[in-house]
C-alpha cells in the first residue's frame, strides 16, 4: 500500500484525447521522443517519469509495480483525466497492465509493449545476469546505501510482476500487445498475454526489445493502426 503522494514529472505535447506513455526500467519519458513527435498531431501525448526515475522523486513508498500504478492514478486525478489511452513499455507495460486490472474504467485503450506477467516471461539468457546483478547489489546495499537504488531497480525485474494469466480474462479494454521479433520477452509469453486478454490484437515488429526507439516507424504505424480502428466515443 502506498505511504506517500508525490508529484511525477512529465513532458506534454499536442491536443486531443490523452495518450499517456510509461517508460521502462531505469529510463525516463525521453525514451518516447519518436512517439511524442508522431502522435502529438492528433493526441495530447504525456510522457511520464515513473517514481524514482528521470526527474520524478523516489518518495518513501514501496518501490513496486503496484505503487507505480497508484502513482499513475494520482497523476490522472490531479489533471482531471477520466479516461486515457495508455501505452507502457517493458516495466511500463507491467505498470499499465496492473493499472488496467485495478482501474479498467479509466482506460480508453491499452497498449502493452514488451510487457511480462512474471519474471519467467523474460528469456533465461537475459534474466540470469539480472538475477546475479540483483544478488550482488543486495549484498552491497547492506554496506553502502548508494547501492540501494540499483537493488530496487533490479528487484522490479527479479521479484515482479506477479500477474496470473487467468486474471487477464476480466479485461474488456481494447488492447494491443506488441513486441519485437527478437525481444527479451519470450515470444511464447507475449502470445500468452495476447491469448489471455479477450479481443486483444497482436503485433510483432522486426527488432529487439526497444522497437519504439530503434524501429519507431514500424512501431508507430502498428500503434496508429490500432488506435484508428477504435470505435468513436459517444
Amino acid at each position: 500500500m502506498k505511504m506517500d503522494s508525490i508529484q511525477l514529472h512529465w513532458e506534454e505535447r499536442g491536443h486531443g484525447e490523452p495518450l499517456v506513455l510509461l517508460h521502462g526500467n531505469g529510463e525516463d519519458g525521453s525514451y518516447f521522443r519518436h512517439q511524442m513527435a508522431c502522435f502529438s498531431g492528433k493526441y495530447r501525448v504525456m510522457a511520464v517519469d515513473t517514481r524514482g526515475h528521470g526527474r520524478s522523486p523516489r518518495g518513501s513508498a514501496p518501490f513496486t509495480i503496484g505503487t507505480f500504478a497508484e502513482d499513475l492514478r494520482d497523476f490522472l486525478d490531479q489533471r482531471g483525466l477520466d479516461r486515457v489511452h495508455l501505452l507502457g513499455f517493458s516495466d511500463g507495460g507491467n505498470i499499465a497492465l496492473t493499472f488496467a486490472l485495478r482501474y479498467p474504467a479509466r482506460l480508453r485503450s491499452l497498449i502493452l509493449n514488451g510487457a511480462n506477467l512474471f519474471p519467467g516471461g523474460v528469456k533465461r539468457r537475459v534474466q540470469l545476469p539480472i538475477i546475479l546483478g540483483y544478488h550482488a547489489a543486495s549484498l552491497l546495499a547492506r554496506l553502502d546505501p548508494k547501492a540501494v537504488p540499483k537493488r530496487e531497480l533490479l528487484a522490479l525485474m527479479v521479484e515482479q510482476p506477479d500477474i496470473p494469466p487467468a486474471a487477464l480474462a476480466a479485461l474488456q479494454v481494447p488492447t494491443l500487445v506488441i513486441a519485437g521479433t527478437r525481444d527479451m520477452i519470450a515470444e511464447s509469453h507475449t502470445r500468452l498475454i495476447h491469448r489471455s486478454i479477450p479481443g486483444s490484437r497482436l503485433a510483432l515488429v522486426e527488432g529487439d526489445h526497444f522497437i519504439a526507439a530503434k524501429q519507431s516507424g514500424l512501431f508507430n504505424k502498428a500503434v496508429e493502426r490500432f488506435l484508428d480502428r477504435l470505435p468513436q466515443e459517444v
